[in-house]
């Protein structure tokens, strides 16, 4: 059924223009000053968006859902994980496959295309961990960036002996993402001297969540962001540092950057708003806020805002990867190395940045789009389909109400998590009415799309 969105303030990464949205046949096929809903077919839908933001669909590009860690496996599933991010206008994901060492890649691709195909209610795509990388990898490799649309990779540079990968092989692996036109993104910390610090910790009696942070301070997550670019720089592979958490991260990527590097950075969510006294709560609730790189000091959040408005950080994902506290981050209580890692946040995000970015004066509403869409879209291949408003583009739009109050609950969550990382914070702004590929799919915090209604998005390399 066509769709007219009227009377809204269309915000692009560049632009705000007042204009009506027309669309069909599931593609923007107009955008003007005013469309006559008298002109447009029989049966046509409009939306009235008077005092309304418009957005492109938002794109999280740093995704968990499926993920065994630790051993347990993240308590989301794909229909409530996308859920969430649907009712929080998150019209794309792209999740993370992370197999085991021993796995072979197509077989996770498989595995991870199973579980999506059956249960994603938005669109979706990937990127690939490299765990392993041995001869048959690379055979394997090779084919799903070929056939199946696979143009981003993911390594750790941390998490010894399960997902860290070795300088022997980060070499090759970089020359293969360079040849192939694949971007490789990378958690970047040192897992030899987590792990020594780890060790030092527990042996001391230092077994609480609080000394999560100091196992893996700002200097190893620094020290990570210059490896990773030092064998950038050597093979000019393009690479992607996720979840950046402090100044000091960034500043090694913005140096590398001007020696020529091509490096893009990404924050998410937890970093801007959370600090480490979360972690530090007492009664074990501090296993709530354990994720990695850990939440850091408070004085971290003004240069990561400043580095999203002038734009040397281009994206803001999550890292959501939701387990229980119950029954899961309580797997810990012995030793901080065991709370499974992450904060749920696919579904809060965007008013994440909203309050605490845009309604703060820290970001301005261009510069949102930017980091939580257009820029997702440019460095994974997927724009201009995705990540604008614009004629020809998927009619992925989300109708913003920038005046709503509240606050942030576990009781609103569609993520299956027992507990909401933002209990009780001030939000303001929601995601009034969420459209994919023309169809409402959400409506005030509820979801009303159609089940398993996402579809999965094969990317061209374009590095």
């Amino acid at each position: 059924m066509p769709l007219l969105i009227k009377n809204g303030l269309v915000v692009n990464a560049d632009s705000q223009i007042r204009a009506d949205v027309y669309v069909e046949d599931e593609t923007i096929s107009r955008i003007e000053p005013s469309i006559d809903l008298a002109e447009l077919p029989a049966g046509t839908n409009m939306v009235d968006a008077t005092d309304r933001l418009v957005f492109p669909g938002f794109i999280d590009p740093h995704v968990h859902i499926n993920l065994p860690f630790m051993g347990t496996n993240a308590i989301d599933d794909h229909d409530s994980a996308t859920q969430a991010a649907l009712v929080g206008g998150t019209t794309t994901i792209i999740e993370m496959i992370c197999p085991g060492p021993d796995d072979e890649p197509r077989a996770a691709f498989e595995t991870w295309m199973g579980l999506a195909e059956d249960g994603a209610n938005c669109d979706y795509s990937f990127h690939l961990s490299v765990v392993r990388f041995d001869a048959l990898a690379d055979q394997q490799i090779r084919e799903l960036v070929a056939d199946h649309g696979v143009a981003s990779f993911k390594i750790f540079l941390a998490y010894k002996g399960a997902l860290d990968i070795s300088d022997s092989n980060l070499i090759p692996l970089l020359e293969l993402a360079r040849d192939l036109g694949v971007i490789v993104t990378a958690h970047c910390e040192n897992a030899e001297a987590i792990d020594a610090m780890q060790r030092r910790l527990l042996a001391d009696g230092k077994t609480g969540p609080e000394w999560h942070e100091p196992s893996r301070p700002r200097s190893v997550e620094a020290s990570g962001v210059n490896h990773l670019c030092t064998f950038a720089e050597l093979t000019g592979a393009h690479v992607y540092i996720v979840h950046t958490s402090c100044k000091a991260a960034l500043d090694e990527a913005i140096a590398a950057r001007g020696r020529g590097v091509n490096v893009w950075v990404e924050s998410v969510a937890p970093h801007l708003v959370l600090d480490h006294s979360y972690a530090e709560r007492p009664g074990f609730e501090g296993a709530k806020f354990v994720m990695s790189p850990p939440l850091r000091d408070a004085e971290e959040h003004d240069p990561l805002w400043k580095g999203i408005a002038d734009r040397s950080i281009s994206t803001i994902g999550t890292d959501h990867a939701p387990f229980n506290f119950g029954d899961q981050k309580s797997m810990g209580r012995e030793a901080f190395t065991a709370i499974p890692n992450g904060i749920p946040s696919v579904q809060e995000r965007v008013d994440l940045v909203h309050t605490y970015g845009v309604d703060a004066g820290r970001i301005d509403l261009e510069t949102m789009v930017d980091a939580c869409s257009t820029q997702a879209a440019k460095i994974f291949g997927l724009f201009p389909r995705k990540g604008v408003i614009a004629v020809g583009s998927d009619a992925d739009l989300v109708i913003y109400d920038p005046s709503f109050e509240g606050i942030f609950d576990v009781a609103d969550s569609l993520s299956k998590t027992d507990y909401s990382g933002y209990q009780g914070m001030r939000r303001k702004g929601r995601a009034e009415v969420v459209v994919l590929r023309g169809r409402t799919v959400a409506r005030n915090g509820r979801f009303v799309g159609e089940a398993g209604g996402g579809r999965y998005l094969g990317r061209t390399p374009s590095h």
